[in-house]
């Protein structure tokens, strides 16, 4: 258990520390291993379990050497997850000898690494800034730092968790405590949970507020507990042996793995490397089912010593293969780490050299037949939930549903899908008259986007944003912006718009109804289309229920709790269970439901009919599943759609990794179950320019294949490339971009492929001129989305890049001049960076 502590004395500067920030970026506290940390956005929830580094290489096969009679052995790496409960917990209390202090004391019972990120405000600031606490506030082991870099963060309702220290205290800091929840998001790499310590027992005491509103007073016997929910990674293996018995016409198949507990292989075999399951005759190893005449499932035995599972068998040597994966628990099924697919044994000598291959023409010949079955099967739940929300009693019809589903789930199994997408771009189609990129689908604009954020987080405090807006759009026009992505319009219980209630009211802080439809008017007069923020993961109930929990709502849609998904601890859904991560402020929407999804496609055509809205930026869609997306872009037809999937990048004990594979590969899937139809915003490439500029480590901007190590190195047309916004930057701070590098970043993302974004803050500043130079070359040269890049060069302190053989650019104090027959001419330079394009 892990307990931090230290006394607080009274500073004389405006007013005396008033309120502690525990959450947010500011300070950083060694803690007797303790560590806690948040970022992201005031709405959405970042914690983190800790990254586990990526298992090593699995042991080389043994073929035709080594042990007699061996012909296949090799250990695989397994990764499966647990979910840990626990508890935060903070207790501020006035130190007894008067002078003013106060002790505050953070405590956690799990073992690993912990740092308390902490900064403090005072009196009468109300804003989201914080301010580094003075000298005398700091424990031994204190480092002021400038960025989220590294942690899993916890927040308290969506924001900052906010501590009292002086004055009177009316419960208006931390809010109702059974609105506290946190949940795992895989940001950052330390390990962490909190929970109140045996010794501090006693019942909390209340905190009375002080009638005289004295502010000269220290907070005493202050205490909250904050529950926690807590992913951790456990490392495993299973070793697969095949061995030759009594000649060659029978083999041994041996499993041996240290998964403790019931562990059940789920498995078939196939002939000449077809890659289709089969079911061997019988007779067939103790403890085994055959399920739904596709696969055999086998319990493994406890091996007597207690370290794990084991089994042995005779197959015929007839097969030339074995397929199998591993069976946990009835949510957790255990595959290959190394790609994602089902585990393949070769059965024959002749086979282990070939497997490889095998592996590869089954995945390119049967990658095509999962979207069937993920439609089928996607059919069959939907149905099933309909008939739920009908009260249909017909347990048999309901059986054979399920039936069904276990089927196609059990087919699904038998076709190996790849873990990352086919990155050859689809070519781009310009008209010859008009020099204008036909759209290759929907939602994905031309090809030759370049969008502008057009507010900040403060931008709702004129209460006449879209007015503000409007005259902004000439200058807008004439830099070359393409889209501008308006703030969210509805009606919403947060000022900034990001906790919708009536969805059909566009009536909000940033102005009415009618100055929302004039500012995408004058948009359209001026040749920019308008991207509508869209709110679809959470809203915010009208009306409580029968036992006091917010889960009804009002409006044109009166959705009742069966609207509110049933794994939201706050909220008392009567949904199904989320399709993705809980956002804990606002009851999370159960997109499963048919009633839902009709009413929001509608609320989207209502709003590209009405306020004239020409595509989407989508909030928070790690919290619903990206097919259903697919389903509302079909409806709205939007001309550009991007989506905010955000989640933390790897870390290795505090240092970024190199291999951002794995981070950028989260975001490409949810572009696939848009089937495409969307962007993504590319996190990936925004937190890899973070560490290469700010440490001089420009080597990352090139991954292991040589290609750019974000999206925009996989599917550069679906990723939207920015290095700000009204989240990591404006007045909230949370991750920004590394100060006085910001036109590096831009020099990188406008000369790049990919669809650039900028951020307003940006725009109307000291970097106007360059930035403006930088959009100037980038429409002079046609760069587009698709453009092919050649990295020159990426080393210590400089990266260099040549983009459709017409611009070269250059980031870095490092040298580099671009040669070659090309006879290129300087177009732009500044501080670190510089450009050259070809004359026209």
């Amino acid at each position: 258990m892990a307990v931090a502590s230290w006394s607080i004395p009274a500073i004389p500067r405006v007013g005396p520390p008033a309120t502690v920030v525990l959450l947010g970026d500011a300070f950083l506290t060694a803690a007797r291993p303790l560590a806690w940390r948040c970022r992201a956005t005031p709405r959405i929830v970042r914690l983190g379990g800790g990254v586990v580094s990526r298992a090593g290489a699995a042991e080389t096969p043994v073929a035709g050497s080594g042990e007699a009679g061996v012909v296949f052995s090799e250990k695989f790496p397994l990764r499966q997850c647990r979910t840990v409960e626990g508890k935060a917990w903070v207790r501020v209390d006035a130190e007894p000898d008067g002078d003013g202090k106060c002790k505050v004391l953070i405590g956690c019972d799990v073992e690993g690494k912990w740092v308390l990120h902490w900064g403090v405000s005072y009196d009468g600031e109300h804003g989201r800034e914080w301010d580094q606490p003075p000298s005398e506030m700091r424990p031994p082991g204190s480092v002021p730092i400038k960025e989220e870099e590294t942690g899993a963060w916890f927040q308290h309702k969506g924001q900052d968790f906010r501590i009292p220290l002086r004055g009177s205290f009316g419960g208006d800091l931390l809010g109702r405590k059974q609105d506290i929840d946190v949940r795992p998001g895989a940001l950052g790499h330390l390990s962490n949970v909190l929970q109140k310590p045996e010794e501090q027992n006693a019942e909390p005491q209340k905190i009375v507020p002080d009638d005289k509103g004295s502010r000269d007073k220290s907070i005493s016997g202050f205490y909250e507990e904050y529950p926690i929910l807590k992913s951790v990674y456990a490392q495993n293996f299973v070793t697969v042996t095949v061995r030759e018995n009594n000649g060659p016409n029978k083999h041994t198949v041996e499993f041996d793995t240290d998964i403790p507990g019931q562990v059940i292989i789920h498995w078939g075999v196939c002939k000449d490397n077809t890659m289709t399951w089969e079911i061997p005759p019988e007779p067939h190893p103790p403890a085994t089912k055959i399920f739904r005449q596709k696969a055999l499932q086998t319990l493994l035995q406890q091996k007597a010593d207690g370290t794990g599972n084991s089994i042995s068998f005779l197959l015929d040597a007839e097969y030339s293969g074995l397929i199998f994966v591993l069976k946990v628990d009835e949510y957790t099924w255990l595959r290959n780490m190394e790609n994602g697919f089902d585990f393949y044994i070769p059965l024959t000598r002749a086979d282990t050299n070939t497997a490889h291959n095998a592996e590869k023409q089954k995945a390119d010949g049967k990658s095509s037949q999962t979207d069937g079955l993920i439609s089928d099967i996607r059919n069959l739940v939907v149905g099933l939930t309909s008939r739920r929300g009908q009260r249909v009693k017909n347990k048999v019809l309901q059986e054979d549903i399920l039936q069904e589903i276990e089927r196609l789930a059990a087919e699904a199994y038998s076709i190996f899908r790849s873990p990352t997408i086919d990155t050859v771009e689809e070519s781009v189609y310009i008209d010859d008259d008009s020099s204008i990129v036909k759209p290759a689908c929907s939602g994905t604009g031309s090809g030759f986007e370049i969008l502008c954020q057009g507010f900040n987080w403060e931008s709702h405090k004129s209460g006449k944003w879209y007015v503000e807006l409007g005259t902004k759009v000439k200058e807008l026009s004439s830099l070359g912006f393409t889209i501008v992505w308006s703030p969210p319009p509805t009606d919403s219980v947060s000022p900034e718009g990001y906790m919708p209630r009536d969805l059909y009211n566009l009536n909000s802080r940033y102005g009415t109804m009618e100055e929302l439809k004039e500012v995408v008017k004058i948009f359209h007069g001026a040749g920019i289309k308008v991207l509508g923020d869209a709110v679809l993961n959470h809203r915010c109930a009208q009306f409580q229920n029968q036992n006091g929990v917010w889960n009804i709502f009002g409006g044109r849609l009166n959705w009742d709790d069966r609207a509110v998904v049933a794994d939201d601890p706050h909220f008392q859904g009567r949904g199904n269970k989320s399709s993705g991560d809980n956002f804990h402020a606002a009851p999370n929407i159960d997109h499963s439901q048919e009633f839902v999804r009709s009413d929001l496609k509608e609320w989207l055509c209502w709003m590209r009919k009405e306020v004239g809205y020409d595509g989407w930026r989508l909030d928070f869609v790690r919290g619903f599943w990206g097919g259903y997306v697919k389903d509302y872009l079909e409806a709205s037809e939007p001309y550009f759609a991007v989506g905010e999937y955000w989640d933390s990048l790897s870390y290795t004990y505090g240092e970024m990794d190199y291999n951002q594979d794995a981070h950028r590969q989260r975001i490409v899937d949810w572009i696939n179950a848009t089937n495409g139809t969307a962007g993504a915003f590319d996190v990936t490439t925004k937190g890899i320019l973070h560490a290469a500029l700010e440490r001089s480590e420009y080597w990352r901007l090139s991954d292991e294949k040589g290609k750019p190590p974000g999206v925009l190195g996989w599917w550069p047309s679906r990723a939207v490339t920015f290095i700000e916004n009204h989240d990591t930057g404006s007045t909230q701070g949370h991750w920004r971009f590394p100060f006085g590098m910001e036109l590096q970043g831009y020099a990188y993302i406008l000369t790049h492929p990919g669809t650039p974004a900028v951020f307003y803050d940006h725009i109307f500043s000291h970097l106007h001129p360059e930035i403006a130079k930088l959009i100037s070359i980038r429409r002079r040269q046609k760069i587009h989305c698709r453009s092919k890049i050649k990295i020159l060069k990426a080393e210590g302190n400089v990266y260099a890049a040549e983009v459709d053989e017409r611009i070269t650019m250059r980031i870095g104090a490092g040298h580099f001049e671009p040669s070659g027959p090309i006879d290129w001419v300087v177009a732009a330079e500044g501080h670190d960076y510089k450009v050259w394009e070809v004359p026209l």
